[in-house]
């Protein structure tokens, strides 16, 4: 597998935050989608596949159940992760205003488009 082992991680729930965030990121970042809660055996592959123990990684994932057990989940295997949050009233990631998420993003000193900032 190829990655950059100095590069930060963020992880999210799905392929469509990803999206929505590398339209907004200036900033080279490895995204991790989870596709969901993951079980114990594929937690652990993502771990040491992506050497998780020994990089910075940031966790942004919905705002709903799904998202605050996946959150929750993934604390207590990588404690040492930075938590990025999106507005409550927007629920998702994807849906989140591009502004909203830009400021988000930026409050983790990742660089963003400026364009997202007005």
């Amino acid at each position: 597998m190829e990655y950059d082992n100095q590069l930060p991680i963020l992880i999210v729930e799905g392929i469509t935050d990803k999206k929505h965030i590398n339209k907004i990121l200036d900033d080279q970042v490895e995204i991790l989608c989870t596709h969901g809660t993951l079980g114990v055996e594929r937690m652990e592959e993502m771990i040491l596949d992506y050497n998780l123990d020994d990089r910075s990684v940031y966790i942004l994932v919905d705002e709903d159940d799904s998202g605050h057990k996946l959150r929750k989940q993934l604390t207590y295997e990588l404690p040492h992760a930075e938590h990025i949050y999106v507005d409550k009233a927007y629920r998702e990631v994807a849906t989140t205003p591009e502004p909203e998420l830009a400021r988000a993003l930026l409050s983790q000193h990742f660089n963003v488009k400026p364009i997202y900032l007005i």
